[in-house]
């Protein structure tokens, strides 16, 4: 795979979508960050920018990437839109060559799938080592097969969090488990349908340098 490949797909893909006036955050961002004292955030793989705009409106400070120059572009603008310029920084990005420079207190990988190569190991093992002491890497799964999902393979299977933990391979003096759980919610998805979904919910803290 090659960056114009998967700028292309996800191009493709979010143009053919209507540009949401405010979308909405993730429910297990809001449920993961509520109360935290705001900081630097980096938001992986951004997509419309709901969690953005969110982190934003709470004072974080956030870098937002994506692939897509699309969806990138239509972030900037509703950051704009919404007075949020000065706290949203919105830009291509693509994560299997690198992330972006700097360090962290919060980094967000919400659904960090893709039908297309990405080693996503690598990818969230190196946002682990961009976070400050005590910041938080959120990655969140899909733990199931929604109507939409764009795999309908029966047979697939969905790693615990515990296993994408491992896969990470981070040393246990310098980063901790806060949280690996599953947990079910009603979704909508684009065609809007409705279904009962499982989230794979992995939250780790950086205690040391």
């Amino acid at each position: 795979m090659t960056t114009t490949d998967a700028a292309e797909y996800w191009d493709r893909l979010y143009a053919a979508r209507p540009m949401p006036v405010d979308p909405g955050p993730n429910v297990r961002l809001t449920e993961t960050v509520r109360g935290l004292e705001p900081g630097e955030a980096l938001d992986l793989g951004c997509g419309p920018g709901g969690d953005a705009l969110w982190l934003a409106r709470r004072g974080w400070q956030v870098t937002a990437v994506d692939v897509s120059t699309v969806t990138v572009e239509r972030l900037t603008s509703l950051a704009s839109e919404h007075g949020l310029s000065s706290r949203i920084t919105a830009c291509p990005h693509d994560l299997h060559r690198s992330l972006p420079d700097g360090t962290f207190d919060l980094i967000n990988a919400h659904y960090l799938h893709t039908p297309l190569d990405l080693d996503r190991a690598t990818v969230l093992r190196a946002a682990a080592h961009a976070l400050r002491q005590s910041g938080r890497l959120i990655v969140v799964d899909h733990g199931s097969t929604a109507p939409w999902s764009w795999n309908q393979d029966p047979d697939v299977r969905y790693p615990t969090p515990l296993e994408v933990a491992a896969g990470l391979d981070l040393d246990p003096r310098s980063w901790r488990i806060e949280t690996a759980r599953a947990a079910t919610r009603s979704a909508t998805g684009p065609n809007g349908l409705t279904a009962d979904v499982t989230d794979h919910i992995l939250v780790v803290r950086r205690t040391a340098p």
